[in-house]
């Protein structure tokens, strides 16, 4: 996030006022205005998106027509008195993030951007920011004294100190109620309580997943789509539960995102639970590679050893066969064969896993050459 100074009617108002000292707005959810170079008339809209703690957001209505930019501290409107976030995105970006929630612009009701936060908004906006961890430490052996089972995964204040949002993950009903009358007495706030999931939770906390990039629902992702195990499945992944989830302890959301594209190109594909027969013996499915149309077979049901690889086009020509009650000489002919030598003969070594003794042989190479130069100085003289 660049740093820089924002002024705004005479006010100055530096970057640790927001970004920087919140940081985690600062990288949750950001957003890119790809139509920041196309002027403003060009897409008017009074609907702006502000972004809270975390990876919440709201979209709210500029009803006295302030000019707004991305990184503008604003005060909204809240339930009770005033929330302060920052705007994230402005224009007909939002029109079509909503259009993408499938939300009306025209009918929904939005709530209103009050003013530009002014320092004394952003001083109290600070102390509250403040005592959100402690917040949260006292609501956590509140909640354990009163032997309730549910974990406090977070607590935001709203921007004014009125009201704390508490969030808690369960996995069954909770009665929370003397929670409530507890935590209203020790810290004097309107309380809330919001329950949220695993995936949200690991949103919230944020961090790096397997491949190596910062987590999509912490990035990203504010949607979360059921993942099953048949996506794997389909993707021909290895059924490990410790390869599969993510932090969450969920099925890792990315298993959804190459789906459609292997559903699609199984489209002409046979039956891989059907045995083709043939006169030698009958082969069993055991793998298959979508891209490159193989499907690999082998003589034992129970074992992948001794694999073949048979192209689409011949398991569908044997699987046929033996509808029509007969049997081929052999799983490969002729045509075939020269596919099948190709095929394994295909493998390359993208990993770069080589012999761990490589190093040691350039070693080895260096010395010979040392020695050979030697040899070289010695029949010179």
């Amino acid at each position: 996030m660049e740093k820089r100074v924002l002024e705004r009617r005479g006010s100055l108002m530096n970057v640790q006022d927001g970004y920087a000292f919140h940081s985690d707005i600062c990288c949750k959810l950001i957003s890119y205005n790809w139509l920041q170079n196309i002027p403003a008339d060009a897409f008017e809209s009074d609907l702006v998106e502000i972004h809270f703690k975390n990876t919440r957001k709201g979209i709210y209505r500029n009803v006295n027509h302030l000019k707004l930019v991305k990184g503008d501290i604003v005060a909204v409107e809240a339930s009770p008195g005033h929330d302060i976030g920052i705007v994230t995105l402005t224009g007909e970006l939002v029109i079509r993030r909503l259009r993408s929630d499938q939300i009306d612009p025209e009918k929904a009701e939005f709530r209103k951007v009050y003013r530009k936060a002014k320092p004394a908004d952003i001083e109290k906006w600070k102390e509250a920011i403040s005592l959100e961890h402690e917040t949260m430490i006292k609501a956590r052996k509140i909640a354990a004294d009163l032997n309730l089972n549910m974990k406090i995964g977070d607590v935001e204040y709203q921007g004014d100190k009125t009201k704390a949002i508490f969030y808690y993950i369960a996995d069954e009903r909770v009665d929370f109620r003397e929670l409530i009358k507890v935590l209203a007495e020790r810290f004097r706030v309107r309380i809330e309580m919001r329950q949220i999931g695993a995936r949200q939770e690991a949103g919230r906390i944020g961090g790096i997943g397997s491949c190596g990039r910062e987590l999509c629902c912490a990035s990203w992702m504010n949607k979360f789509v059921s993942v099953s195990t048949s996506a794997a499945k389909y993707q021909e992944l290895s059924l490990n539960p410790l390869k599969l989830a993510g932090q969450c302890g969920k099925l890792k959301c990315c298993l959804n995102y190459e789906l459609d594209v292997y559903l699609d190109a199984q489209k002409n594909f046979p039956r891989a639970d059907i045995v083709l027969e043939t006169m030698e013996r009958n082969y069993y499915h055991q793998k298959t590679d979508i891209f490159k149309k193989v499907m690999w077979y082998s003589s034992d049901p129970n074992s992948s050893v001794n694999l073949i690889p048979v192209p689409v086009e011949r398991v569908i020509e044997i699987q046929q066969m033996n509808r029509e009650g007969k049997k081929p000489d052999q799983l490969l002919d002729t045509r075939y064969r020269r596919e099948e030598a190709s095929i394994s003969l295909s493998f390359e070594n993208v990993v770069g896993q080589d012999s761990l003794t490589r190093f040691d042989r350039k070693s080895n190479r260096k010395k010979r050459k040392r020695k050979k130069n030697k040899r070289n100085q010695r029949n010179n003289r």
